[in-house]
């Protein structure tokens, strides 16, 4: 099973929307970071804000992050949320749907010259080096999960290819020294940290105090661009932008006049705790550890349905250009962490 798509549908709609999303994006935080009330609505922690700043400041190096839209082929795909931070199935995206197009060529399933929207790997080996390569380039995740540690150990292999020296390490065995400087099991200092463990989870933890800027990727200032928050502040700057969704603040009036509507907390992952409703009516919702917290109100985006399955397409962002596409598709309207990865190719004629 591929999904299908035309050079123009993949250029017009996907890659020059995401392109523009993205600058948008940047130009949004620029702002956001000048403003502590505006930090405060994101729910970002007073004692954390002026890291924020500074890593914006000092103009932190980025990494990644997947735009999640939705689109039926026929209209402007509908940004759904950016995941600016910590971005999964990367590994699947760049590496994994690249070698099936290939081996579907090799079996004469597909024709000679088929295309991918896919410059994933070449695209995180060029910003990898960008990274200064003097020190050890540690990678960080809870490695007993065998996603995120299988995220992590790719992208090791594209720092390599970047002319790294990288180190793997669990999230829970990074250590502080007596100086406050984070450190790994053999009591190296960290000097910069590819972690896959999201910013509203750090900025809360006991080691919170002894952040600083410029050291962990994805970048402090990611917390802003990660944060469902950020899409009322966005249609806010931009009302009936063709890729936006309309979205607003729980509290917000606007939020109950939308009649179909999704309600996702700031900070949910994997879909968790997602409501959609229509009217007072509640028609499907998830479970998960994101209960009672601060929620967004957004308008809802059908998703594309092919044999009972729903559809979203992520598109990639590394560096500062948009590169590559993912569909992942689950039997819900809700997309969970249980969604099946399907690859794409680019059909004319």
């Amino acid at each position: 099973a591929a999904y299908a798509f035309s050079l123009e549908q993949i250029e017009r709609d996907i890659e020059d929307p995401t392109q523009a999303l993205h600058n948008m994006c940047l130009d949004l935080a620029a702002d956001v970071v000048k403003s502590d009330e505006m930090l405060a609505r994101l729910d970002i922690p007073a004692a954390h804000r002026d890291l924020v700043r500074d890593s914006w400041a000092a103009g932190d190096r980025h990494i990644y992050g997947r735009f999640d839209f939705a689109y039926d082929g026929t209209g402007p795909a509908k940004l759904l949320e950016y995941n600016a931070d910590t971005p999964t199935s990367i590994f699947e995206a760049a590496f994994f749907q690249h070698n099936w197009l290939i081996d579907q060529i090799e079996a004469g399933r597909l024709p000679e010259g088929t295309d991918q929207y896919n410059f994933l790997q070449e695209s995180l080996v060029e910003a990898f080096g960008r990274f200064p390569t003097d020190a050890i380039f540690h990678f960080a995740c809870w490695t007993e999960s065998d996603e995120d540690k299988g995220t992590a150990t790719y992208l090791m292999d594209c720092a390599v290819q970047a002319g790294h020296r990288v180190q793997l390490i669990d999230i829970q065995e990074i250590g502080v020294d007596a100086q406050g400087r984070f450190t790994d099991k053999e009591d190296r200092t960290i000097d910069q940290c590819f972690k896959l463990y999201p910013w509203e989870d750090m900025l809360r933890e006991p080691f919170a105090k002894h952040l600083k800027a410029g050291v962990f990727v994805e970048p402090a200032w990611k917390a802003i661009l990660s944060n469902k928050a950020f899409l009322p502040l966005l249609w806010e700057r931009h009302p009936d932008h063709p890729n936006l969704l309309p979205s607003f603040f729980e509290d917000d009036p606007r939020a109950a006049e939308l009649e179909h509507a999704v309600l996702k907390p700031f900070f949910s992952r994997e879909g968790e705790n997602v409501t959609i409703r229509e009217g007072a009516a509640i028609v499907e919702e998830s479970e998960g550890d994101y209960g009672g917290t601060p929620r967004i109100v957004q308008a809802f985006a059908p998703l594309y349905q092919e044999g009972g399955q729903h559809a979203v397409l992520g598109s990639w962002v590394v560096g500062d250009r948009a590169c590559g596409l993912g569909v992942r598709e689950d039997s819900s309207r809700i997309t969970r962490d249980l969604s099946r990865f399907v690859p794409h190719i680019i059909v004319d004629g």
